[in-house]
């Protein structure tokens, strides 16, 4: 199934990378889906609706440099180039606490901010309650806040 959904995510996407982000996403999903996939007449056709609208989104803009953790690191369009490299940098550092999260707390908070997901879908595709989503959500929040402000020596 993966190479059929890269190859469909490269044509929407021109970019291998890109595309192999999708199709990863993709793939986490149906994951998360697993035990309900025997709902579904065709997985391979939800993988491929996903995928779809993974790609669709990307296009759309809704990419990882539009994310504001909410209430947390603002990043902010601009024209200045010295704040859109600090700007860059801030998103390296944010990307990369996120990246030392618990995997489902990277996950949720991927899904909630990066893909746009409400909360209520979050739980739904992860088999969780959405109570369980908001806490983790904002445990995760806390924590990318936390170690992005000590990383800058910021303090409120």
């Amino acid at each position: 199934m993966r190479p059929a959904l890269l190859r469909m995510a490269t044509r929407y996407l021109e970019s291998t990378d890109e595309a192999e982000d999708v199709v990863q996403d993709a793939l986490l999903k149906l994951w998360f889906l697993r035990d309900r996939l025997e709902q579904y007449r065709s997985v391979d056709a939800l993988a491929i609706v996903i995928t779809k609208h993974l790609c669709i989104n990307r296009l759309r803009g809704i990419r990882v440099e539009k994310v504001d953790l909410e209430q947390g690191v603002s990043i902010g369009g601009g024209e200045n180039p010295e704040m859109k490299l600090v700007e860059e940098e801030n998103m390296k550092e944010i990307l990369e606490v996120i990246s030392t999260l618990p995997d489902l707390q990277q996950a949720i908070l991927r899904m909630k901010h990066i893909e746009g997901f409400e909360v209520e879908e979050i739980a739904r595709l992860t088999g969780s309650t959405p109570v369980a989503v908001r806490t983790n959500l904002s445990r995760a929040r806390k924590k990318v806040k936390e170690q992005f402000m000590i990383h800058n020596k910021v303090w409120n």
